[in-house]
């Protein structure tokens, strides 16, 4: 028998829509996810970074910022308003020269650089391949560097993150820690 909490909390397969973003793209949710708390221990100036499902670029434009003018950010999306709606922020912050967009519809993910460090916040839950989707990006980041994932509690139970805990440590990822995110099941994982 189904949990009826999977039907709750809306835990089947999905790809949010772009008009819904908005919800998450606001000045509320940085008392929650402050994007530079979160991330400013593992993004550097200078890095290539990769931003996997970026929205509208709630974590994207703050990456942007903390890779600096030689930096670049990666931002893959298989939703190309997503992309258009972030390059138009990037635009407006003076930060589009650093955001290489990526549209990758149902292709096949293809990475030219080699990243520094990946983020995939409350996506992973939306990909019906996990294995393959974590295998291209294990084998897009550069040796002994660094992919956080963070899924919604509320969308992710403990079974299903820990199923695409073990997918990534099956394919060579290492568990480096367990971060604290709010609302968030969250794991740092190293190549």
């Amino acid at each position: 028998m189904k949990n009826p909490l999977d039907y709750l909390f809306f835990r089947k397969d999905h790809v949010c829509p772009w008009w819904c973003c908005f919800t998450f793209d606001n000045k509320l949710r940085t008392y929650f996810h402050n994007p530079h708390k979160i991330l400013s221990d593992y993004i550097k100036p200078g890095d290539v970074v990769m931003d996997i499902g970026p929205g509208q670029g709630y974590f994207t434009l703050p990456m942007a910022s903390m890779v600096g003018e030689m930096g670049k950010v990666i931002a893959i999306d298989i939703q190309e308003k997503m992309l258009k709606i972030l390059m138009a922020r990037a635009r407006k912050q003076n930060l589009e020269n650093r955001i290489i967009p990526k549209f990758v519809g149902s292709g096949r993910l293809e990475i030219e650089y080699l990243p520094d460090f990946a983020l995939a916040f409350w996506m992973v839950h939306e990909v019906p391949d996990r294995e393959s989707f974590l295998k291209t990006i294990y084998n897009s980041l550069k040796q002994d560097k660094i992919l956080l994932i963070a899924e919604p509690r509320i969308h992710v139970s403990h079974k299903m993150f820990e199923k695409t805990v073990q997918i990534a440590q099956n394919l060579g990822f290492n568990i480096s820690e367990r971060p604290k995110i709010a609302f968030s099941r969250a794991v740092l994982l190293k190549k």
